[in-house]
Protein backbone atom coordinates (compact mmCIF):
# COMPACT_ATOMS: atom_id res chain seq x y z
CA UNK A 1 0.00 0.00 0.00
CA UNK A 2 2.87 2.58 0.76
CA UNK A 3 4.51 1.40 -2.40
CA UNK A 4 1.71 1.90 -4.68
CA UNK A 5 1.02 5.35 -2.88
CA UNK A 6 4.12 6.24 -2.58
CA UNK A 7 4.43 5.44 -6.71
CA UNK A 8 1.24 7.84 -7.24
CA UNK A 9 2.77 10.32 -5.82
CA UNK A 10 6.09 10.27 -7.90
CA UNK A 11 3.59 9.89 -10.90
CA UNK A 12 2.18 13.07 -9.93
CA UNK A 13 5.07 14.85 -9.54
CA UNK A 14 6.80 13.63 -12.61
CA UNK A 15 2.88 14.70 -14.84
CA UNK A 16 2.74 18.22 -12.68
CA UNK A 17 6.18 19.08 -13.88
CA UNK A 18 5.73 17.96 -17.82
CA UNK A 19 2.37 20.26 -17.33
CA UNK A 20 4.61 23.23 -16.17
CA UNK A 21 7.31 22.58 -18.59
CA UNK A 22 4.32 22.82 -21.30
CA UNK A 23 3.24 25.97 -20.30
CA UNK A 24 6.40 27.81 -19.95
CA UNK A 25 7.54 26.48 -23.85
CA UNK A 26 4.13 27.95 -24.71
CA UNK A 27 4.68 31.49 -23.28
CA UNK A 28 8.08 31.31 -24.61
CA UNK A 29 6.30 31.21 -27.78
CA UNK A 30 4.51 34.00 -28.04
CA UNK A 31 5.59 36.53 -30.28
CA UNK A 32 6.21 39.97 -28.92
CA UNK A 33 3.76 42.47 -31.01
CA UNK A 34 5.23 45.84 -31.69
CA UNK A 35 2.84 48.75 -31.63
CA UNK A 36 2.82 50.90 -35.30
CA UNK A 37 4.82 53.36 -33.37
CA UNK A 38 7.41 51.29 -31.72
CA UNK A 39 8.17 50.09 -35.39
CA UNK A 40 8.18 53.62 -37.06
CA UNK A 41 10.30 54.48 -34.58
CA UNK A 42 13.05 51.38 -34.97
CA UNK A 43 12.45 51.91 -38.29
CA UNK A 44 13.30 55.50 -38.00
CA UNK A 45 16.42 55.17 -35.80
CA UNK A 46 18.03 52.55 -38.36
CA UNK A 47 17.17 55.03 -41.38
CA UNK A 48 18.88 57.89 -38.94
CA UNK A 49 22.26 55.34 -38.33
CA UNK A 50 22.94 54.45 -41.84
CA UNK A 51 22.35 57.72 -43.42
CA UNK A 52 23.18 60.02 -41.06
CA UNK A 53 20.61 62.31 -41.03
CA UNK A 54 19.58 65.62 -40.15
CA UNK A 55 17.68 66.77 -37.46
CA UNK A 56 15.03 67.81 -39.40
CA UNK A 57 15.28 64.65 -41.72
CA UNK A 58 14.78 62.77 -38.66
CA UNK A 59 11.85 63.92 -37.42
CA UNK A 60 10.06 64.00 -41.06
CA UNK A 61 11.32 60.16 -41.62
CA UNK A 62 9.68 59.66 -38.44
CA UNK A 63 6.44 61.00 -39.20
CA UNK A 64 6.14 59.45 -42.61
CA UNK A 65 7.23 56.66 -40.68
CA UNK A 66 4.20 56.70 -37.77
CA UNK A 67 1.84 57.61 -40.44
CA UNK A 68 2.42 54.62 -43.11
CA UNK A 69 2.97 51.84 -40.33
CA UNK A 70 -0.16 53.27 -38.36
CA UNK A 71 -2.19 52.84 -42.27
CA UNK A 72 -0.59 49.35 -42.54
CA UNK A 73 -1.62 47.90 -39.59
CA UNK A 74 -5.54 49.21 -40.37
CA UNK A 75 -4.91 47.41 -43.31
CA UNK A 76 -3.78 44.34 -41.51
CA UNK A 77 -6.90 44.75 -39.32
CA UNK A 78 -9.41 45.70 -42.04
CA UNK A 79 -11.59 41.84 -42.05
CA UNK A 80 -13.55 43.41 -45.53
CA UNK A 81 -11.12 43.23 -47.99
CA UNK A 82 -9.75 40.21 -49.60
CA UNK A 83 -5.74 39.38 -49.21
CA UNK A 84 -5.13 40.29 -52.66
CA UNK A 85 -6.75 43.99 -52.14
CA UNK A 86 -4.67 43.98 -48.91
CA UNK A 87 -1.48 43.28 -50.70
CA UNK A 88 -2.05 45.77 -53.24
CA UNK A 89 -2.86 48.65 -51.21
CA UNK A 90 0.44 47.58 -48.70
CA UNK A 91 2.16 47.92 -52.16
CA UNK A 92 0.90 51.41 -52.86
CA UNK A 93 1.68 52.81 -49.20
CA UNK A 94 5.15 51.01 -50.13
CA UNK A 95 5.33 53.27 -53.12
CA UNK A 96 3.90 56.19 -50.94
CA UNK A 97 6.99 55.74 -48.47
CA UNK A 98 9.07 56.18 -51.58
CA UNK A 99 7.92 58.90 -52.91
CA UNK A 100 7.99 61.17 -49.62
CA UNK A 101 11.17 59.76 -48.60
CA UNK A 102 12.36 60.87 -51.93
CA UNK A 103 11.31 64.76 -51.11
CA UNK A 104 13.03 64.43 -47.70
CA UNK A 105 16.65 62.94 -48.64
CA UNK A 106 19.78 64.07 -50.77
CA UNK A 107 19.62 62.02 -53.50
CA UNK A 108 22.99 60.16 -52.40
CA UNK A 109 20.50 59.40 -49.12
CA UNK A 110 17.78 58.14 -51.34
CA UNK A 111 20.08 55.79 -53.55
CA UNK A 112 21.10 54.38 -50.55
CA UNK A 113 18.06 53.71 -49.13
CA UNK A 114 16.52 52.29 -52.33
CA UNK A 115 19.66 50.08 -52.70
CA UNK A 116 19.15 48.79 -49.18
CA UNK A 117 15.55 48.75 -49.69
CA UNK A 118 15.99 46.61 -52.68
CA UNK A 119 18.45 43.89 -51.09
CA UNK A 120 16.12 43.45 -48.10
CA UNK A 121 13.15 42.82 -50.93
CA UNK A 122 15.60 40.23 -52.87
CA UNK A 123 16.90 38.24 -49.42
CA UNK A 124 12.85 38.07 -49.10
CA UNK A 125 12.66 36.45 -52.05
CA UNK A 126 15.37 34.20 -51.59
CA UNK A 127 13.76 33.44 -48.53
CA UNK A 128 10.13 32.79 -49.64
CA UNK A 129 11.84 30.28 -52.78
CA UNK A 130 13.93 28.23 -50.13
CA UNK A 131 10.39 27.68 -48.25
CA UNK A 132 8.48 26.83 -51.52
CA UNK A 133 11.30 24.42 -52.79
CA UNK A 134 10.82 22.42 -49.17
CA UNK A 135 7.32 22.69 -49.84
CA UNK A 136 7.59 20.82 -53.23
CA UNK A 137 9.84 18.47 -52.06
CA UNK A 138 7.42 16.86 -49.59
Amino acid sequence: MIRISGLLVCLLLAFNGISMAQKSDSTATKKVRFTPEDRANKMSDKLDRRLNLSKEQDKDIHTINTDITRRMEELKHNTTLSKKDKMQQMKALNEERSQRFKSVLTPDQYKKWNDWEMKKKEQMEARMDKKQQKRNAR
